[in-house]
């Protein structure tokens, strides 16, 4: 059984389609083990909670300086013995020391078809902002491993979106979680739990 820790900052709407997955016994390999915010007001603490799972805060706020957070973090992970990562809306810059701990043990979605529309400051509306900014016709999310660099990981899966005529930033937000991050995270996941994914070269592989 895969033990899974969840981060999560806001809504939680992936975190939501992981839970349904599990509820509803397509991923028979994983335990969703704790579902851990930077954010006290975090509906997905709610989330976590109807569905039996343990949620807690752990704010960078609530503490002197941004090592005793990492440490704090990095302690509540450890406790809930987490064999794998998941950042499903995490908006906190995950430490160095984290990714030592856990390598090709975190993963994060991104609402971009990797590498256009990542790095440093892409995250939320302003990734899709500059995606119709752009005047791309497709986009979509992706699936990666964590490393030391912003959205620079081994891809594990992706999957495109067409943009319409017209789509507000907001209207393209919601198709590519519906049509793409809702799918790919716990299509991931499961890939992830059946031992069917390896990191050689720096390349994620999906084994046939």
């Amino acid at each position: 059984m895969l033990n899974v820790v969840v981060l999560v900052s806001g809504g939680g709407t992936n975190l939501q389609a992981i839970l349904d997955q599990v509820s509803e016994g397509r991923l028979p390999q994983v335990r969703i083990a704790a579902v851990i915010s930077n954010n006290h007001g975090a509906y997905a603490l709610e989330r976590a909670k109807n569905a039996g799972v343990p949620g807690e805060c752990v704010s960078p706020a609530d503490f002197a300086d941004r090592e005793s957070f990492y440490d704090a973090l990095m302690e509540r992970i450890a406790y809930y013995r987490a064999d794998l990562i998941v950042l499903a809306g995490y908006l906190v810059v995950i430490p160095e020391k984290m990714v030592d701990a856990y390598p090709n043990r975190i993963i994060n979605v991104h609402p971009s078809l990797i590498p256009s529309f990542c790095g440093t400051g892409y995250y939320g509306l302003k990734v899709h902002e500059s995606a119709l900014a752009r005047g791309v016709k497709v986009t979509g999310a992706t699936v990666h491993f964590v490393d030391k660099g912003t959205d620079t990981g081994p891809i594990i899966l992706q999957k495109a979106v067409q943009v319409r005529t017209g789509d507000t930033p907001r209207e393209l937000q919601q198709r590519v979680m519906r049509e793409a991050e809702w799918i790919i995270l716990p299509e991931a996941i499961r890939l992830i739990s059946e031992g069917k994914i390896t990191v050689e070269n720096g390349l994620a592989r999906q084994a046939e």
